[in-house]
């Protein structure tokens, strides 16, 4: 219910069973009620809407290392989403009128100042100002890298010590080191655990993501350590916390050589709320070369504007106005805009968006209407164009199949699992240039209701 020259540019940016070790909890209104089996089940999702121009409150910022087995390395701070090379951007304004946009907004075009995106360069630039406004209006600002994070690696555990402006805190995540294959291994960091199958040869790090930011329910807010360096008040939401948690991961990674992982091939995912993360963490964290969010739902794979729409329809999906009461995984800012959808600046292609063109791989289940397949397939389908102007289709796979539970991967879709682990993480020459569904129809999404702009080709 709460549900790669291209590559290297984009570093250098910005029928199964419930899974009781999956944190979950109960839906408000929703089709699994509030019992405990439905608090052991399904994550969230998203959207309301409305149409008038709205003035943009201008949000509070937030302020804004890592070693061996047995010693102690300290890295300097920089930002975990680095600026774009190019120095011409169009400057984002501190305040903007915000108009109703009824379809999914143009990725090729700058808010800043309605200039078309017409090279690589200049998605960099665009993918910056993308990502402004996800903090700006929905997921809180995201600290750069601390002054001091170091770490240490003992036994199955990484352990990460992070300071900033003399507050201090620690956190660990558990280490499975693959019995096949060679070292250098890649690694999948898994947001709360893995629901996928876990890959031969491939490093399992479990990060306990509800540390670093709870999400019990909306009294969760400001709780957890991210808040206990940053305060209770930073406008973070709990996913840019646990994104921000995976980058300090990955500093360590970098100074920990006794580890033998592939720092070259990492990959994160997470399932239904910690598949949200997941996607949060690979939009704002260049160092991730495979997102692979897994039934992530409306505020994941779905674009709020066409959650509205199947509600309106009679679909009982979760909505933005929804999820802002259940849990803490957006930012407060974002409730001034769940009931006027159609005037934010951007929906959730764009979030998939700030992947590309690093790999991206969204596992979906049509069988759950709160989930918002149609959503999702909108969605995922209409971000997969970013890839295509870009001319790195083969980055990006949706798989979208129903009849099994929420988080249940079904055996079904392991080639299409295979095939992402097997190129991104592996090397290896496969087939990853799929966009489908199992749902009759499309799920009836018309790509004319949802997309009014062009697909240019970026040189």
């Amino acid at each position: 219910m709460c549900l790669e020259e291209a590559i290297r540019i984009s570093r250098h940016i910005v029928s199964g069973l419930w899974l009781p070790k999956l944190p979950h909890e109960p839906l408000r209104n929703n089709p699994f009620g509030r019992s405990a089996a439905a608090k052991d089940g399904l994550a969230c999702l998203p959207g309301a809407a409305s149409s008038s121009s709205t003035p943009t409150p201008t949000p509070t910022p937030t302020p804004t290392t890592v070693p061996s087995t047995t010693t102690s390395t300290t890295v300097g701070g920089t930002s975990s989403t680095p600026a774009p090379t190019s120095t011409n951007c169009p400057t984002l304004p501190s305040s903007i009128t915000l108009k109703a946009i009824s379809k999914l907004p143009d990725p090729f075009t700058f808010v800043a100042d309605g200039s078309k995106v017409t090279t690589k360069a200049q998605w960099q630039c665009r993918q910056q100002e993308i990502s402004q406004l996800f903090q700006r209006y929905e997921l809180g600002t995201l600290p750069p890298k601390p002054s001091s994070v170091t770490g240490s690696y003992s036994g199955s555990t990484l352990t990460v010590n992070v300071n900033n402006g003399g507050t201090s805190i620690s956190f660990s995540v558990s280490v499975q080191l693959p019995s096949s294959g060679t070292a250098p291994y890649p690694a999948i960091i898994a947001m709360g655990g893995l629901s996928i199958p876990t890959p031969a040869g491939v490093a399992v790090l479990t990060f306990n993501n509800n540390d670093m930011a709870q999400q019990t329910d909306s009294t969760s807010r400001g709780k957890g350590k991210f808040y206990t360096l940053y305060g209770s008040s930073a406008t973070a939401s709990s996913m840019m916390a646990w994104a921000w948690g995976v980058s300090r991961i990955i500093d360590v990674l970098e100074v920990t050589p006794s580890l033998k992982l592939d720092l070259t091939k990492l990959a994160v995912s997470g399932c239904s709320r910690n598949g949200k993360g997941a996607m949060v963490a690979g939009a704002f964290e260049p160092r991730i070369a495979l997102t692979i969010p897994q039934e992530s739902g409306s505020g994941g794979g779905g674009c709020w504007r066409i959650s509205d729409a199947m509600l309106a329809a009679g679909v009982n999906t979760q909505t933005a106005s929804e999820i802002v009461g259940e849990n803490v995984w957006f930012s407060t800012n974002f409730a001034n805009y769940v009931r006027q959808v159609p005037n934010l600046p951007f929906d959730h292609h764009l979030l998939a968006a700030l992947i590309a063109p690093r790999a991206l791989l969204v596992i979906d289940n049509t069988g759950i209407d709160w989930l918002g397949p149609k959503s999702v397939w909108g969605c995922m389908k209409t971000a997969n164009k970013v890839w295509q102007a870009l001319g790195a289709t083969a980055n990006m796979g949706v798989s979208q199949v129903g009849n099994h539970n929420h988080c249940a991967f079904p055996s079904n879709e392991q080639g299409d699992l295979d095939a992402f682990i097997n190129k991104f993480l592996k090397g290896q020459n496969t087939n990853t240039a799929f966009v489908k569904t199992d749902g009759a129809n499309g799920l009836g999404f018309v790509d004319s209701d949802w997309v009014d702009w062009s697909v240019p080709t970026l040189t």
